[in-house]
Order: C-alpha cells, then structure tokens, then sequence
C-alpha cells in the first residue's frame, strides 16, 4: 500500500542493472519483475477507486441533471419533484431548443444564424412556433426519467463491491446503458418532437402527439418511429465519458476535494460536464436529428439540407456539402440554453421539494428550510408519521408540545 510505482520502478532498473545475470534468467527475471510491477499498479489504481464513491445518483445528461437524494422524501415525492422541475425548465428554454434543432436539421429558417433564426421563425409562424413539440418533450421527460434511475441504479448495485463501492468506468458504462434503455423507451416521442419542430405551424402536416406517431406509423411504419436509433448508441457514451471526465478533474479546478463543494461550485460543475460532454457527442445528435426529420413524403423530404440514404451517407453527404463544422450547427442555441436550463431545474426542484418536506413534517413553512422543532431529521417520511402515530395512540398528549418532549 505504501510502495508507489514509481519507487518500484526505480527498485526494478537499479536491481536489473547490478546483478551479474545473463540469458534465460536475466530474460526470466526481468518478466517476474515486470508482472510484479504490474499488480503494484493494479493494486495502486484499486485503492485510489476505493476513496472515491460514485454517486448511485443517475446523470442527465441530456437531459437532466443529478440531484442529490433526500431520505426525508418518498420516492413518489422525489420522482414528482424531478419531472415537475424538468417540464418547468423544458418549457422555459423552449425556443432555445427549437432554434437548435431547426439548426440541426439545416431548416431555410435557421440558415442566416442565431438571432436571425429568431426573428425568421416569430415572423413566419408566430409566438406559438417557439414551443412547437414542448408537449411530446414534456410527455417524454417522465419515462425516460423513470427508466433511467431503474437501470442506472440496477447496474450500479450488480457492479458493487462489499463496501458499496464502484469503478468511475463501471459507473459510466451504467450510465450510458441507462441512458440507452431509457432512450429506446421514449425514442417514437423524441422522433414525434423533431417532425413537430421542424414543420410551419401555420401550414401544419401533424397536430398534436398523437397525431404524429400515428401517421407516422400508418404512412412509413414502426421503423421510421426508430430512425436514427443507432446513433443514440454510439452518442451515448461520449456523452458520459465527456461528463466524468469534467467530474474527476473538479478538485484541481477548484484546488479543493469535492465533498467541500459549495451549491454554487456544483452548479457550475453540473453546467460545465453538461456543456463539454454535449459539444462531444453533438455531431451524433445532428445526424440523428436529420434522420429523424426526413421524410419522402413531406413537403421538401421535412425540411432536411442534404439528401441521404441512411446514417453513413448523411455523415459523407453532411460533411461534402456543408463541411465538418456543420455537425455542430445549433451549438450556440444548445450553449446558452445550459445556464438556464439548469438553474431553473434545481430551483424549481428546490421549491417543490420544500412543498413536500413541510407536508411531512419537517420545516415549519414550504417558503423557507426552517427545521421543525424537536422532529429527527433522519427518520424517513413513513418512519416520521409511524412515531406520530406511536405517540397518539400511546397518549403522551396532543399537539406540538409532547412531540417535542419525545424526539
């Protein structure tokens, strides 16, 4: 535990070179230094994994940031307090993510560059088309949030050691076989979102969600409710690697360990592996998004800027017509959208948890974290009402005063 590498190493050559061997056993000595060299490494990397626990905590990514978990909330609470905060966010930064996909799709409307896009997409459909799809984005945020805490925290738990311990690459390969699971879910409303974004709402092919998915499936089938599937695949795990990588460089950023994070630090360390692991899978997304868009039979193939056979053939096609920097089209949009997106839903998830901790009896007022008097904060919410009940049925007196003599 206490050798490093390092003094091995230097053991090794100094010992190499003193001693009067030669041939087979000089060769034979010199692999059994090398394997032992080896499991020191091995053994070194092992015992640095065991200080750090991973969070069981499921990432966003794309989506939605990792809130920490409150014991003092019920699953059902802090489900609901997640989605309610990521429609509100979603819902908010709406146009921003309306420009993006345009973008990406390559849409007359968006060619002439960020804040053109805005004035060409108001002047052409009105206030209404910067919210075109946040319905099927709203309706897809809650099952895909749902699959991806299962998964995640069901792979996590199988890749555990005895000490509740897990690997930063074990946890991102949880992450992004979470995030695929949760992807192949929800993959018709993302397709349905992209068609509803990417049409004029004054001159409409689809209206409503329900719409969409079932023209899309009557006129091209439960394939095309799955096109561009593959490159959710292979954007995912450029996306989790893009976020623990960020992660496990913070405390030389910020030259202090990250259990002494402040709420603004992990604010801007959420905002920064967000924006990073985004701009390393975004050429995936783009693609994605043109597949997903085009159609034989819309108006002008839906919109798209280069005409393609399938995934390949759009990368070449993207990539000869329009250059390699087109890939990341819509970036801007996406960029700014972080700030905000972010801070919205861990405000708003804050506000409703709030509403929830004071229904259980924890704060005295949803408007502030004022802890109620004499109540244990670490029992759980059933654990909390069970000791209410205890006490009522146990006639230590009603009200506040005798619940306080008690806990």
């Amino acid at each position: 535990r206490d050798v490093t590498p390092a003094h091995l190493r230097y053991t090794v050559t100094c010992f190499c070179h003193i001693t009067p061997l030669s041939g087979d056993k000089r060769r034979i000595l010199l692999l059994y230094c090398t394997v032992t060299y080896l499991f020191c490494v091995h053994k070194s990397f092992l015992i640095l994994q065991r200080r750090v626990k991973v969070s069981q905590e499921a990432d966003s990514s794309s989506v939605m940031a990792s809130v920490k978990k409150d014991d003092r909330l019920t699953s059902s609470q802090s489900f609901m307090c997640v989605g309610f905060a990521g429609v509100f966010s979603k819902t908010v930064t709406s146009p921003l993510e309306v420009v993006k996909i345009k973008s990406q799709v390559g849409t007359f409307y968006c060619k002439k560059g960020f804040w053109q896009s805005f004035a060409l997409i108001y002047q052409h459909e009105g206030i209404r088309g910067f919210w075109k799809g946040n319905l099927a984005s709203c309706l897809r945020l809650f099952p895909y949030t749902a699959v991806h805490l299962t998964t995640y925290k069901k792979i996590v738990h199988l890749h555990m050691d005895e000490l509740g311990f897990i690997s930063q690459w074990k946890a991102i390969f949880a992450g992004g076989l979470a995030g695929i699971a949760a992807a192949l879910t929800t993959y018709p409303l993302e397709v349905a979102e992209t068609r509803l974004i990417v049409q004029n709402c004054r001159q409409p092919t689809y209206i409503g969600v329900a719409h969409t998915l079932s023209k899309i499936y009557s006129n091209e089938g439960l394939l095309a409710l799955y096109r561009g599937f593959s490159l959710t695949l292979l954007g995912a795990f450029p996306f989790s690697i893009g976020c623990y990588a960020v992660y496990m460089n913070l405390d030389k950023l910020w030259q202090e360990p990250p259990f002494r994070f402040t709420p603004l630090q992990n604010f801007i360390n959420g905002c920064l592996a967000a924006g990073v692991a985004q701009t390393l899978s975004y050429p995936f997304e783009t693609v994605k998004r043109k597949m997903q868009a085009q159609s034989a039979r819309l108006p002008h193939f839906g919109g798209v800027d280069v005409h393609f056979s399938g995934m390949v053939d759009c990368f070449i096609q993207v990539v000869k017509n329009k250059g390699v920097l087109s890939l990341w089209n819509g970036l801007t949009a996406n960029t700014i959208k972080i700030v905000p997106y972010f801070g919205l839903l861990f405000t708003c998830f804050e506000m409703c948890k709030q509403g929830c901790l004071y229904r259980n009896g924890y704060i005295v007022s949803p408007l502030s974290y004022k802890l109620a008097p004499g109540v244990d904060q670490s029992l759980g919410p059933y654990e909390l009402e069970d000791a209410k009940r205890y006490l009522k049925n146990r006639n230590f007196g009603s009200g506040e005063s005798s619940f306080r003599n008690r806990w």
